[in-house]
C-alpha cells in the first residue's frame, strides 16, 4: 500500500499549472484578461504567485517614486524663488564689501599723493592698489577649491576678518611698507575670499536668469564704491584719515553679519578630492582665451579706478573734494553698467555683450585725452563707469558658461581670476610708469595705454566667441 502525502501548496501549484497551460493555448489578449480577472483568495496566494505582466510593468513605471534622490533635486537650480533671491542679496553684500571697497582706491591714491602719510611716486603708490586688486583675484587659487569642498562660511568669516582688521591696522600705519601690508595684502586677501563666495554661490540657484542675478549682485560693488567714497571724503575732511578707515571697517563688519549667518550652499560639496588646479582647463582653448581677455580687462579697470580722481585734480578740472566725487559718479554709472548688460546677456549670450562693451570702454578711454573741463570729465566718468561695469559683472557668468562640470565651478573661477589677476598687478603700476615717463604727468600716454588695453580685451573676447560659435552673427553665445 502506497501512502500519498500531499505536498504543501500543491493545490496552488496545480491551479497555476492548469492556468498556465490554458493561457498558452489562448491568444495573448485573452491571457491578459484572464490574469486581470484572477484575484488571489488569500494573502498566502499573493506571496506564492509572482507573475509580472507588461501591464503591471507600465503601471509601476508611471507610479511616482516615493523617495527623491537629493542629488537629482540639487541638480536643478530653482532659477528664482525667495531663497534664491535672498542669496542674491547676500551676494550683493559680499560685493559691497569686496569690490565696493577696492573700487574706492582712487580716493586713497589721491590722498597718498598729498604726502600726508608718506612720500612716494605715483607709480609706487599705485602698487598698493595693484597688490590689493591682485590679492583679491589670486586668492581664488585656493579659495575656489575650498568653496567646492563646502567651506563657504569659513571663507566668508576669513574674508570679513581680513577686511575689518586690515582697515583697523591701516589706521595706525605711518610708512609706505605698513600701508602696503595692511591695505594691499590684508584687505586684498579678505576681499578675495568674499568675492569668490559671491560669484560661486549663484550658479547653484540660477540658470536661465544667471546673468540678471549676477548683475544685481555685482551692482553691490558699485553701490559700495559710491557709499564708501562719499563717506571717506566726508570723514577724511572732518575726522582725519585714521578714524575714516576705522569707520569703513565698522560699516563692513555690520553688513557682513547677515551673509555669515544666512548663506547656504545649495549643491552638496564635491565628494571627490579636488586639487587647486583643474588640469582640463589647460586644454580648453575658449577658457584660456577668456582668461587672457580678462587679463587685459583687469589692466584697464585698475588704471581707471586708480587714476580717474587724480586726473581731474592734477589737471585742475575739479577741486580736491570734487575729485573724490568723480569716483562716486564713476561707480554710480557702473551700477547700471552691471545690471543692464547682464540682463541683456540672458537673451543675447554673455560673449555677445562683453566684447562690444569692452570696445566702447577702450574708445571712451582714448576720448579722455581730449577732456579739458569738469563737464567733460563727468561725462567720461559716466561712460567709463557704465561700459567698464562688465569687467566686474560679466566674467563670472562667462566662466560659468564655459565650465561643463558645475561641481568644479569654484575651482575654474578661482583659476581664471588668479591668472587674470596679474593684469591688476601690472596694470596700474605700468600706467604709473607711462604717466611719469616724460618727467611730467603725461596723461595723454596714460589714457592711450588704457584704451589699447581695453581694445585688446575686446578683440580677445571676440576670439572666444568665434572659437565657440564660429562667425555666425545671429546666434546666442
Amino acid at each position: 500500500m502506497t501512502l500519498r502525502v500531499p505536498l504543501p501548496f500543491s493545490h496552488l501549484i496545480s491551479t497555476r499549472t492548469s492556468t498556465t497551460l490554458a493561457q498558452m493555448q489562448s491568444p495573448p489578449s485573452a491571457t491578459l484578461d484572464a490574469l486581470d480577472a484572477e484575484q488571489p483568495s488569500s494573502l498566502l496566494d499573493n506571496d506564492a504567485v509572482n507573475t509580472f505582466t507588461s501591464r503591471d510593468a507600465n503601471h509601476l513605471q508611471n507610479r511616482p517614486c516615493a523617495v527623491e534622490k537629493p542629488q537629482e533635486k540639487a541638480g536643478l537650480p530653482p532659477d528664482g524663488g525667495f531663497v534664491a533671491w535672498f542669496h542674491v542679496a547676500c551676494s550683493f553684500a559680499l560685493f559691497f564689501n569686496s569690490w565696493g571697497i577696492l573700487s574706492t582706491f582712487g580716493v586713497f591714491q589721491t590722498h597718498y599723493e598729498s604726502g600726508d602719510i608718506f612720500t612716494a611716486s605715483s607709480s609706487d603708490i599705485s602698487w598698493i592698489g595693484a597688490v590689493q586688486y591682485c590679492m583679491a583675484m589670486m586668492t581664488g587659487f585656493w579659495a575656489g577649491p575650498a568653496y567646492d569642498r563646502g567651506y563657504l562660511r569659513l571663507l566668508v568669516v576669513l574674508g570679513g576678518c581680513g577686511v575689518v582688521l586690515g582697515h583697523t591696522a591701516l589706521s595706525f600705519c605711518k610708512t609706505y611698507a605698513q600701508v602696503l601690508l595692511a591695505e594691499g595684502f590684508c584687505v586684498g586677501i579678505g576681499a578675495g575670499c568674499l568675492f569668490v563666495c559671491a560669484v560661486s554661490i549663484l550658479p547653484g540657484y540660477f540658470t536661465s536668469r544667471l546673468g540678471l542675478a549676477m548683475g544685481i549682485a555685482s551692482s553691490g560693488s558699485a553701490i559700495g564704491a559710491v557709499v564708501y567714497s562719499v563717506v571717506a571724503s566726508k570723514l577724511l575732511k572732518h575726522l582725519g584719515f585714521a578714524w575714516m578707515v576705522r569707520i569703513l571697517g565698522f560699516i563692513a563688519l555690520g553688513i557682513l553679519a547677515v551673509p555669515v549667518v544666512a548663506m547656504r550652499m545649495r549643491r552638496a560639496p564635491s565628494s571627490r578630492s579636488r586639487g587647486f588646479i583643474d588640469r582640463s582647463a589647460f586644454t580648453d582653448v575658449s577658457y584660456l582665451l577668456f582668461v587672457v581677455g580678462t587679463f587685459f580687462a583687469s589692466s584697464t579697470l585698475s588704471t581707471i579706478n586708480s587714476y580717474i580722481s587724480f586726473f581731474t585734480e592734477s589737471n585742475r578740472l575739479a577741486s580736491h573734494d570734487m575729485s573724490f566725487y568723480i569716483v562716486a559718479i564713476l561707480n554710480a554709472a557702473s551700477f547700471f553698467g552691471r545690471i543692464i548688460p547682464n540682463f541683456a546677456s540672458d537673451h543675447l549670450g554673455p560673449l555677445n555683450v562683453i566684447f562690444p562693451c569692452s570696445l566702447v570702454t577702450g574708445l571712451v578711454s582714448l576720448c579722455t585725452i581730449a577732456v579739458n573741463s569738469l563737464a567733460g570729465a563727468i561725462m567720461v566718468a559716466v561712460w567709463l563707469g557704465f561700459f567698464s561695469g562688465v569687467f566686474i559683472a560679466m566674467p563670472p557668468v562667462c566662466f560659468a558658461s564655459l565650465t561643463q562640470d558645475k561641481s568644479a565651478i569654484g575651482t575654474r573661477i578661482g583659476m581664471g581670476y588668479s591668472l587674470a589677476g596679474l593684469g591688476y598687478l601690472a596694470g596700474a603700476p605700468a600706467a604709473g610708469k607711462v604717466l611719469n615717463s616724460a618727467g611730467v604727468l603725461d596723461w595723454h600716454s596714460l589714457w592711450l595705454y588704457c584704451g589699447l588695453m581695453s581694445i585688446a580685451a575686446s578683440l580677445t573676447y571676440l576670439a572666444v566667441r568665434v572659437s565657440k560659435m564660429g562667425f555666425r552673427v545671429l546666434v546666442k553665445g
